[in-house]
C-alpha cells in the first residue's frame, strides 16, 4: 500500500516572505480515542515539526541532503501520545540545503530552488476502527516565522519579539511526488553538549569563547535581556599568530547567528543550520558574558561507534581523537570535505580513500547505503560521475577525475569487507560496472588512462610552486587506479557469481601496459613518493618479486631524502603505510607515523590540532597560515591512517567480509611502549593488546563466538578459535 504522503500536495508560503522561514500550521479536532496517529513528513528545505508547541522526533536538518530533483527523503514519525482533543501541527522550514546560496562556486541564489516547501501527511487510526488522514493542501495556514534568515554557509538571523500571525493560507507548489522516497539513511541528531573551556580577550579587545575542541554542530545561549537587544555571535576554527579571532578561511560563509531579544530571561540556539566551529566571537552581547550560558550541541549523523584504539604515545593518541571528531564532524547526513567554509560538499576523493577507516571508527553501513544511493541517482548515461555527491557544482567539464569518481567501485567494495551485506553490493554493481566502462572507454586499448583532466596526487608537498597538485604525474595515478577498479571489479563478480574472467584478463593487460609505460630500466618515471605507494601498494608489480624489491627500496629512499618526512598529497597518503608494511619495512613506517617535523601528522597536533588539517600546513610554525583559499582544519582525508592503527599496530584485518574470519598479526613498537584496540564488528568483538615488560612483549587478545582467526606472533602463526587468549613474545 503506498504511503500516504504521496497523496499530499506540496505547500509553500508567499515568495515575498523570502529569505525568512515560513511556518505552516493545522488545527486538528480528534473525534475519538486515538489508537495510532503517524505522521508523514518531508521538504524542500529542512523541516522542524511541532506538536502542541512540543517537537516531533529528535532529527536536525531532515529529510537530509540528496539531488531534490531525483531523490527526496521523508521520515515517517509515531505521534500517538502527543495529540490532545484539540491539536495544532506547526511545521517550519528553513532553507536548507534546498534553497540556500551555493558557496563553492557560489551561486548567489539557492541551490535547488529559490524557497522552500513542504509535504506531509498525517494518519489517524482511532479506537472504534474508523480513520482519517489529514494533508498538505490549501487549507493549511501560513505565518512569517521569527527566524528571518537561515542559510547552510551564513547561519541564522532571529527576532524573538515577532509572534506568527497566521493569515493567509498556504500555496500549492509544483513539484513532482515520484521522487518521495522513505529515509535511507541515518538521521542527524545532537549527539553531546560541550560546554567552554574559557573565556577570554584577545590582544585586539575581541570577547572570545574557545571550547576546546572543534565541532559540527549548533550553538545554544541564555540570557536575561531587554527587548529589543541584540547578540551577535561569529565563529572560527584557530587563532592567528598573535592570539586573535581568525576566520578568513571560512571565504564567503558568514557562519553567523544573528538574535534580537524578547524581553526577560531566554534560551536560543540555531536550528535551521548548521557551523563548524571551535571558537566563537561575542561582537554584541547585551550583559556580562558567563560560561555556563554557552553550550556548543555536536552534531552529526547518528552512528554508533565501532572501533577504539589507545597507546602509551599521548601525541598518537592524540592524533587518534582529531581523526575520530574530524570523522564526527564530517559525517553529517553526507560525507563532506569540511563542515565550515562555503563548500561542505560530498567529496568523492575525501570519501573514497577514508572508508575504510570509517568503517572501523563507526558503523556507517546504512550511512553510506544513503549515500551510495545519492551517487547512483547522480551518475550520467555514459557512465561519467560528478565529483561531489550530491552534485552540488554541476560543472559539466570535470566529471572525470580518477581517484574522486572512482569512489564508485571502491566505496560499494570497502562497504561489503566491513559489513558482508551482498544486497548492497549488487544493488550498486550496475553503477561499478558503468564507471568501469567509462573509464575503459577513456583508456582504450592501450589500456592505459592517459591525458584526461584529474585533481592528480591533491595538495601532495612535492607540488610545484603556485600548484594544488603534487608532482606524481596524473597519467600514472589515472592508471593505477585503472588498474585498482579493474581488479575490484573482478573480485565482485566472483562474490556475486558472475563471470569475471573479462576483468582478469583487463587486469593483466593494464599491468603489463602500465610496466612499459611508466616503468624504464626497473625506476618508475615518476620518481615521486605517491607514484612508488601505488605501483606498489595496488599490486601493480606483486608478480615480480625483484622488480618490486627495487622500488620499494627506492621509496624508502625517497622518504630518508626528504629527511624521515612524507611528501603525499590526498592520493598518496592513505596508502602510505601499509605500502611500507608490505615491502618489509614497518620500521619506516613508524618513523613517518611518530614524525613531528613539518610536514607530519604529529606536526599538526604539536600545533593543537583537535582535528585533522585540509593542508600539512594549514597553520605554519610561526603562526602564519598556508593561504585563506582552501585551508580548511577539519578536513579528514589524511586520518585515513586510522586503518593502519587498527589493521597494523593491532594486526586486525578481516580475511572474509564482516570478520567471519580474521586475522591478528601486530606490529609493536617499543615508542609506544603499549597499544590495543577493540572492534565491534558483525561477527562480534574482536580485541588485540600488546605491551613491552621486562620479559618480553605481552599480547593479549579476544575472537568472538563463530569466528576463527589466524594469530602471527614473531613469525609464527596458530589458528584460534572464540575465547580470550594472552601470549608472550620476543621485544623487538
Amino acid at each position: 500500500m503506498k504511503n500516504p504522503i504521496y497523496k499530499a500536495n506540496f505547500i509553500c508560503a508567499e515568495k515575498s516572505w523570502i529569505p525568512a522561514t515560513p511556518y505552516f500550521k493545522k488545527s486538528i479536532s480528534l473525534r475519538d480515542e486515538v489508537k495510532k496517529a503517524t505522521l508523514h513528513i518531508s521538504s524542500l528545505g529542512v523541516f522542524v515539526a511541532k506538536i502542541n508547541g512540543t517537537r516531533v522526533g529528535k532529527d536536525y536538518m531532515a529529510p537530509g541532503w540528496t539531488n531534490y530533483n531525483k531523490r527526496l527523503q521523508f521520515f515517517t514519525y509515531d505521534v500517538s501520545n502527543m495529540l490532545d482533543k484539540n491539536s495544532e501541527l506547526t511545521i517550519g522550514v528553513g532553507n536548507g540545503w534546498y534553497s540556500s546560496r551555493g558557496g563553492f562556486p557560489d551561486t548567489k541564489c539557492g541551490m535547488y530552488g529559490t524557497h522552500p516547501a513542504l509535504i506531509a501527511a498525517l494518519e489517524i487510526l482511532y479506537k472504534d476502527g474508523t480513520s482519517e488522514t489529514v494533508l498538505t493542501d490549501e487549507s493549511w495556514q501560513t505565518a512569517k516565522s521569527e527566524c528571518l534568515f537561515s542559510g547552510i554557509y551564513d547561519g541564522e538571523i532571529t527576532d524573538a519579539r515577532i509572534t506568527p500571525e497566521f493569515k493567509t493560507n498556504a500555496h500549492i507548489f509544483d513539484f513532482d511526488k515520484n521522487v518521495l522516497t522513505p529515509m535511507d539513511g541515518v538521521p542527524t541528531r545532537e549527539i553531546e553538549t560541550v560546554a567552554p573551556r574559557r573565556v577570554f580577550t584577545t590582544p585586539s579587545g575581541e570577547t572570545l569563547i574557545d571550547f576546546g575542541q572543534e565541532i559540527t554542530g549548533t550553538l545554544e545561549f541564555t540570557l536575561n535581556a531587554k527587548g529589543g537587544e541584540r547578540v551577535e555571535i561569529k565563529c572560527a576554527e584557530v587563532l592567528d599568530k598573535d592570539g586573535n579571532f581568525y576566520n578568513a578561511n571560512y571565504r564567503t560563509a558568514r557562519s553567523e547567528m544573528v538574535y534580537t531579544a524578547k524581553p526577560g530571561k531566554q534560551t536560543y540556539k540555531a536550528v535551521y543550520t548548521f557551523f563548524g566551529f571551535r571558537y566563537i566571537k561575542l561582537i554584541d552581547w547585551p550583559e556580562e558574558v558567563v560560561a555556563d550560558n554557552f553550550r556548543a550541541i555536536v552534531m552529526h549523523s547518528d552512528m554508533k561507534r565501532t572501533g577504539y584504539f589507545t597507546s602509551g604515545h599521548e601525541k598518537l593518541n592524540q592524533l587518534y581523537s582529531n581523526i575520530i571528531w574530524g570523522q564526527r564532524d564530517n559525517y553529517l547526513d553526507i560525507p563532506t570535505d569540511c563542515p565550515q567554509r562555503d563548500e561542505r560538499l560530498g567529496w568523492t576523493g575525501d570519501t573514497q580513500v577514508f572508508a575504510r577507516a570509517a568503517s572501523i571508527n563507526f558503523d556507517t553501513e546504512i550511512f553510506f547505503r544513503k549515500w551510495l544511493r545519492d551517487m547512483a541517482s547522480e551518475q550520467f548515461e555514459n557512465g561519467e560521475m560528478p565529483h561531489v555527491i550530491p552534485d552540488a557544482l554541476r560543472i559539466n567539464s570535470t566529471r572525470n577525475s580518477t581517484a574522486w569518481c572512482d569512489a564508485a567501485c571502491i566505496v560499494p567494495w570497502e562497504i561489503y569487507n566491513a559489513y558482508g551485506d551482498r544486497k548492497l553490493l549488487r544493488e550498486h554493481f550496475p553503477m561499478m560496472k558503468k564507471w568501469h566502462g567509462y573509464v575503459k572507454s577513456r583508456a582504450g586499448k592501450k589500456c592505459l588512462w592517459l591525458g584526461d583532466n584529474h585533481f592528480g596526487d591533491w595538495l601532495g608537498m612535492d607540488a610545484p610552486a603556485g600548484s594544488y597538485t603534487g608532482s606524481t604525474d596524473k597519467d600514472l595515478i589515472a592508471s593505477a587506479y585503472y588498474f585498482l577498479i579493474t581488479t575490484i571489479l573482478a573480485k565482485t563478480c566472483r562474490v556475486l557469481g558472475y563471470n569475471a574472467e573479462g576483468y582478469d584478463r583487463l587486469a593483466e593487460r593494464i599491468r603489463k601496459a602500465y610496466r612499459s609505460k611508466f616503468i624504464k630500466r626497473g625506476k618508475l618515471t615518476s620518481d615521486t613518493q605517491t607514484a612508488h605507494v601505488l605501483t606498489l601498494h595496488f599490486g601493480l608489480v606483486d608478480d615480480d618479486a625483484e622488480l618490486k624489491a627495487k622500488l620499494g627500496k627506492r621509496l624508502v629512499e625517497i622518504i630518508e631524502e626528504f629527511g624521515d618526512r612524507l611528501q603525499t598529497g590526498f592520493v598518496g597518503t592513505p596508502y602510505l603505510l601499509d605500502a611500507l608494511t608490505e615491502i618489509g619495512r614497518p620500521d619506516k613506517a613508524y618513523t613517518l607515523l611518530l614524525q613531528e617535523k613539518f610536514p607530519s601528522w604529529l606536526f599538526s597536533v604539536n600545533m593543537g590540532a583537535t582535528t585533522i588539517w585540509e593542508h600539512w600546513d594549514s597553520q605554519r610554525e610561526d603562526g602564519s597560515f598556508w593561504s585563506t583559499d582552501m585551508n580548511s582544519f577539519n578536513h579528514y582525508a589524511y586520518g585515513a591512517c586510522a586503518a593502519w592503527f587498527y589493521r597494523t599496530i593491532l594486526g586486525v584485518r578481516p580475511t572474509t567480509p564482516a570478520y567471519k574470519t580474521f586475522e591478528i598479526s601486530p606490529i609493536p613498537c617499543e615508542k609506544l611502549g603499549f597499544a590495543k584496540a577493540r572492534i565491534e564488528t558483525r561477527s562480534g568483538i574482536i580485541r588485540s593488546e600488546w605491551k613491552y615488560t621486562n620479559d618480553g612483549v605481552r599480547y593479549s587478545f579476544a575472537i568472538p563466538e563463530g569466528t576463527t582467526a589466524d594469530v602471527t606472533i614473531d613469525g609464527v602463526t596458530k589458528s584460534y578459535t572464540a575465547g580470550e587468549y594472552t601470549v608472550w613474545g620476543k621485544r623487538t
